[in-house]
């Protein structure tokens, strides 16, 4: 049976892998195909895909949208964007505008905890030299791990630039029923991205009459006592159950989230996804 792994991140946002890289891990370990999922870009797909083609491994066209919903960040994964799309691309230019200024807000608000850190030495971690190749959080944190100021990945997020840290700052973003609809309107499938980070069960139920088409019911971050509510609630509004590894690579020796190919769906699940994009 053939496995996918709908969740991925390039060095085209915060991953550690270059798209090609991905796409060879990918059939190496076995998986017949990937999804790209990179924050607020579609910069690593053509990449991918490119390279895909070379060696046998499908790779679908996907972006993970950062929004805001109660003032919480909320993450919504599309699947099968037309990624040529103007609007699309104009939207995901304006997310990655705020990213950068959230960046320099944390920044700013380090330097106040009397943490020294330069935006320079941020921007120095970027592995893809692309203009629509982003910045983000990890890139702060594998900064603040060398300097000392945590010891691993994980506690320079819970400690500092994660929603429970000192450094932490939310700015205005898009609500995820935007994100939904700028999906939607590129031609692309609507998923919820890893719910159990949000602990609020409403909001599946609030997206699923907003036009919401799946979630991500398998997660590194997901316990089996979450993964069986979420598979239920899928099944209440008829949603698709997707799965992904979330993976990002290995940072200052800490794998974020999990491995290639940890959570993956077998192609039913695909099919479903590319047969609801047809409909």
């Amino acid at each position: 049976m053939e496995h996918w792994d709908l969740h991925v991140h390039t060095t085209a946002s915060d991953g550690m892998q270059s798209p090609e890289d991905v796409v060879r891990l990918a059939r190496e370990i076995g998986l017949a195909g990937i999804a790209i999922t990179d924050h607020d870009t579609v910069e690593g797909v053509k990449r991918g895909q490119k390279e895909g083609e070379r060696l046998g491994v499908k790779v679908i066209a996907g972006v993970e949208i950062s929004t805001l919903a109660d003032g919480r960040d909320i993450h919504v994964l599309g699947y099968g964007m037309e990624i040529e799309d103007r609007h699309f691309l104009a939207r995901l230019q304006q997310q990655r505008e705020s990213r950068k200024q959230r960046n320099t807000q944390i920044i700013q608000r380090l330097h106040k905890l009397g943490i020294d850190i330069r935006m320079e030495e941020v921007a120095a971690k970027k592995r893809d030299r692309s203009p629509d190749a982003n910045i983000g959080r990890p890139h702060i944190a594998e900064v603040l791990v060398e300097k000392g100021v945590a010891g691993s990945m994980d506690e320079a997020f819970s400690r500092w630039v994660g929603e429970d840290g000192a450094a932490y700052v939310a700015i205005s973003r898009i609500t995820p029923e935007e994100a939904i609809q700028l999906i939607q309107q590129a031609g692309g499938v609507p998923v919820l991205a890893h719910p159990g980070s949000y602990k609020n069960d409403g909001l599946v139920d609030r997206l699923a009459k907003r036009g919401l088409v799946g979630i991500e019911v398998r997660h590194p971050d997901h316990n089996e006592q979450m993964e069986r509510r979420y598979r239920q609630l899928a099944s209440n509004h008829g949603l698709i159950p997707t799965a992904g590894s979330d993976f990002h690579g290995e940072r200052q020796g800490s794998m974020y989230h999990a491995p290639l190919g940890t959570c993956y769906v077998d192609e039913t699940i695909v099919k479903k996804i590319q047969t609801w994009k047809k409909g």
